[in-house]
């Protein structure tokens, strides 16, 4: 996430120095996307967290505390542009309510593989 703050400091500095009008436009839109992203990046993360009582998963509107009994991990192995990428998956579901979290290994910061073995470790 470093790089994404320095990329939108570079950015800026260039957006407010830029000596068109047209290119300080387009390094301002620049800027605001790399702050986004790099502002996601760092106040998001850590996105799981897992304890005796069950996962959290952090999004942009909060917390979501899933109870083990009510999740299920699942480890997905998709293949794209010619590479195996390994994302986990939380099926949650309570009475009607559902809803499946995907996290890839940017999310997770460490292979889902090795997520999933942890948490499969820690379940009751």
């Amino acid at each position: 996430m470093a790089l994404a703050w320095l990329l939108a400091a570079t950015s800026l500095v260039f957006a407010v120095l830029g000596p068109e009008p047209t290119t300080r436009l387009f390094l301002g839109t620049a800027t605001a996307f790399l702050l986004a992203l790099a502002a996601y990046g760092t106040f998001v993360r850590p996105k799981l967290t897992a304890d005796d009582t069950g996962l959290t998963v952090r999004t942009v509107t909060g917390r979501r505390h899933l109870p083990w009994h009510q999740v299920k991990v699942k480890l997905v192995h998709t293949r794209r542009l010619g590479r195996e990428v390994a994302t986990l998956e939380l099926d949650w579901q309570q009475g009607d309510d559902e809803q499946l979290f995907v996290l890839t290994p940017m999310d997770l910061g460490a292979d889902p593989r090795d997520v999933a073995d942890v948490l499969h470790a820690l379940r009751p």
